[in-house]
């Protein structure tokens, strides 16, 4: 069984091809230099780039898998959530490869694909249901509580910001390029903070995380009401703009203090969420997914107190998964081929209609 995935919720163009659940070639066409010159993704400029590259990145992954559009079997392609006109693109090509081959099209929601990402090269057996899955990129922002495969209940969402378009309007009031995390995150590395006086006969800290427990914060942790799972950003960036008010020229050390202390209050936040959820539903298996998740500090940071609490953790294997890619349109595809998740359609689909 071959599926060849589409993916265009923003300013990725990526197409992938699967046999079965193996990915057999994926190619991904960046918009990344065209919105750094904007500090964000124009809707109608990606799109229109979209429209330049499809075809070209759909021939590379043809030729790279030895494959013709007559062997596919099925096509699947992201309706929603995304940008319309991004959207439309993918489902246009999709769409009408479907109607001229007669072959079925699949509706793929974004966000679930997002969690389907934790099984690319994973078997299905080593992800156990229930579980609480953490969902953090650009736009979105929500714990999910999966009893099963299938059944995706909303627990909470933010209230403003998602943590990654938090990190983007940071990395711009500090003057940074986009997208905001990865340059935040490589600043946050290099800072090394202050260390205080050990008490007598107490260890000095070696590790970052120790240091993070011996030092004041500079910026709060928005809870809310711990006992609940939403999220709030608009409040810490609000205390990063007053930082950056008060220290009026940052130097390079400015950067990586504030990138640093930025990121962990939003992971920690990020992590404490997660866990009290996965306490809450009692379940034993954690996951987290979205462009977020291929940030380091958060990775670690879950997986050292999923270790303390007995839980089971999993993220994408590789960063790339982490991203809006078609490899996880593919595998969930393939998933809901397999247990019949899906209305059998040749021809058009909508935006919006998954």
């Amino acid at each position: 069984m071959k599926i060849l995935a589409f993916e265009t919720s923003c300013d990725d163009t990526s197409i992938a091809l699967f046999e079965n659940d193996v990915l057999v070639s994926m190619h991904t066409a960046s918009q990344i230099k065209i919105h750094n010159e904007t500090g964000g993704v124009v809707p109608e400029v990606a799109s229109r780039e979209h429209a330049n590259v499809i075809f070209e990145v759909l021939d590379k992954v043809l030729q790279e898998a030895k494959t013709d559009l007559q062997e596919i079997d099925y096509i699947a392609v992201t309706t929603f959530p995304g940008l319309i006109p991004s959207l439309l693109t993918g489902i246009t090509v999709a769409s009408t490869l479907s109607q001229t081959l007669k072959i079925p099209v699949l509706e793929i929601d974004h966000i679930q694909a997002h969690i389907f990402s934790n099984f690319l090269e994973r078997k299905e057996s080593d992800i156990k249901f229930p579980l609480v899955c953490l969902t953090v990129s650009w736009w979105h922002n929500e714990v999910y509580h999966m009893p099963d495969m299938w059944t995706r209940d909303k627990l909470w969402q933010t209230q403003d910001d998602a943590a990654g378009e938090a990190f983007d309007k940071v990395a711009k009031m500090m003057w940074l390029w986009y997208p905001g995390w990865p340059i935040i995150s490589k600043l946050a590395d290099e800072y090394t903070p202050p260390q205080s006086p050990s008490n007598e006969g107490e260890a000095n800290p070696s590790e970052q995380g120790e240091h993070i427990l011996r030092t004041k914060p500079l910026f709060p942790r928005v809870f809310l009401e711990k006992s609940e799972f939403g999220f709030s950003f608009s409040g810490l960036k609000s205390a990063v703009k007053r930082e950056i008010d008060v220290r009026w020229e940052l130097t390079l050390d400015d950067q990586k203090e504030l990138s640093f202390e930025f990121q962990n209050a939003v992971n920690e936040v990020l992590c404490y969420k997660l866990l009290r959820a996965a306490q809450e539903k009692d379940v034993q298996t954690v996951l987290l997914a979205g462009w977020v998740s291929a940030n380091d500090n958060l990775n670690e940071r879950i997986k050292k107190e999923s270790q303390k609490q007995w839980f089971t953790y999993f993220a994408p294997v590789k960063k790339l998964y982490c991203m809006d890619n078609a490899a996880m349109i593919g595998i969930l595809a393939y998933y809901r081929i397999k247990y019949n998740q899906f209305e059998h359609q040749i021809g058009w689909v909508k935006v919006g209609s998954w």
